[in-house]
């Protein structure tokens, strides 16, 4: 285990992480830093807890507002296959109906010309 220290609110942590992970703790707590510095700003000094319990509902706030977007964008792309795939349907649908007026005029016309090189003879 990797240990980083972090600082929040001008307070030193030391904290434990995986390998290869101690920068991205260190951002993260460079941004929770932010959160309280905000509410610091805004709200004076109204004592520690109080900061960080305000801070983390911030985040978790924030966390729930983007899990609703996930959630719509992911029904949005459900639609958007759905659609995808009907849409390629009819095309297949209307391909093979294509295909079969083409090989029945096909048809017709080879039966037309027959029959005009017969009469010619």
């Amino acid at each position: 285990m990797a240990q980083v220290t972090v600082s929040i609110d001008g307070k030193q942590y030391r904290m434990a992480c995986d390998e290869g992970q101690e920068e991205h703790l260190i951002g993260l707590a460079e941004r929770f830093d932010r959160y309280v510095l905000h509410l610091k700003e805004s709200f004076g000094e109204i004592g520690d807890q109080r900061l960080t319990v305000m801070a983390g509902i911030m985040v978790m706030d924030e966390l729930s507002e983007l899990q609703k977007n996930i959630k719509g964008m992911e029904s949005e792309i459900q639609t958007l296959r759905k659609t995808r795939d009907d849409a390629l349907s009819k095309a297949d649908k209307n391909d093979a109906a294509l295909t079969g007026a083409l090989g029945a005029l096909t048809e017709r016309m080879e039966a037309l010309a027959a029959s005009l090189a017969f009469r010619k003879e």
